[in-house]
């Protein structure tokens, strides 16, 4: 592990890849080999912006992304998109391809674009969307996109792993919020109206004004920030610049408040009670006192012999007798 770090803080892009992919596994040698790589790389992590991006299908997502990551990267920035895909709930496998979605951006030499299956994963977001930020950081990427599967009442799970929540909506969207649920607009620390162009551009404007107007009714997420909204047009390029001006604003006022620096250990504290989790139902399905008593209880519940709070219950017990 201590050669792998070592290649991947060097900027090795294949280690990158075999990094992640580590990260990824569920199997358990992988699973503490991962840990053990993740402190290596601590010290080099923490550098880069992170921005969560999500909206309604239809809001132009990856083209908003790969705009955006273009325009980084001509300014001198190392960009890193993590795009969450989508699983089959059949065969679990990806139903889309970010990489060939973002074509112009998956060329450049300073841009690194990583699709991962959601596999069920709430939130939006894989379960080790995490992970994954920390390698790219450490190999060396300042600017982290974390792009979603879509918009709903569980995607906002990455709101809570990134520096800035960046929501996208598609012009006609209309003050009532149709299509996006109330909370993730209440995560926002920015929202961006898409497709400002053509036939699109009036109404555009008046959903962005809509939406200004129902955020002067919300809670800022961020202390001493009010949640802004943009439009702008990914297809042209046009307001682009400005989204990016807005993100850095916010950054340096999180920087200089100390917001940054708690949000981060908030987030830190969170992902690891999430950990403790996620572990614990682990152990718990592989345990074999467990597997033995599985199918009776859940055949019990099924035919309302016993209550599923009980039969949990004494699943927990067998973990720990």
């Amino acid at each position: 592990m201590t050669a792998l770090a070592d290649a991947v803080r060097a900027g090795d892009r294949r280690c990158l890849a075999r990094a992640i992919t580590l990260v990824e596994s569920t199997r358990a040698d992988h699973r503490e080999e991962a840990a053990a790589l993740l402190d290596e790389l601590l010290p080099a992590t923490g550098g880069a912006t992170r921005v969560g991006i999500s909206g309604a299908p239809g809001a132009g997502k990856s083209t908003f992304i790969e705009a955006l990551g273009l325009h980084l990267v001509d300014a001198g920035h190392e960009v890193a998109v993590l795009a969450v895909d989508p699983s089959s709930t059949r065969g679990g496998g990806s139903i889309l391809g970010d990489k060939t979605r973002m074509e112009e951006l998956s060329r450049s030499a300073h841009a690194y674009i990583r699709p991962s299956p959601s596999k069920g994963t709430l939130g939006g977001v894989a379960r080790r969307t995490r992970e994954a930020m920390l390698v790219c950081e450490a190999t060396g990427f300042d600017v982290v996109l974390v792009e979603t599967v879509g918009v709903g009442q569980s995607e906002v799970a990455v709101a809570g792993m990134v520096d800035l929540f960046l929501l996208l909506l598609a012009p006609g969207a209309g003050d009532d919020l149709q299509g996006v649920k109330r909370g993730i607009v209440e995560l926002a620390d920015l929202v961006v109206v898409n497709k400002a162009d053509g036939a699109l551009a009036d109404l555009a404007r008046h959903t962005a004004g809509d939406y200004g107007n129902a955020l002067h009714l919300l809670r800022p997420r961020t202390d001493g920030w009010s949640a802004r909204v943009l439009s702008c047009s990914a297809l042209i390029g046009e307001g682009i610049g400005e989204v990016w001006a807005a993100v850095e604003e916010f950054m340096e006022l999180a920087r200089t408040s100390g917001g940054l620096v708690a949000r981060r250990g908030e987030q830190a504290r969170d992902w690891m009670w999430s950990e403790v989790s996620e572990t614990l139902l682990e152990r718990l399905r592989a345990d074999p006192r467990v597997r033995a008593d599985v199918n009776g209880l859940e055949a019990e519940v099924v035919h309302g012999r016993t209550s599923p709070t009980a039969a949990a219950r004494q699943l927990l017990e067998r973990l720990s007798d």
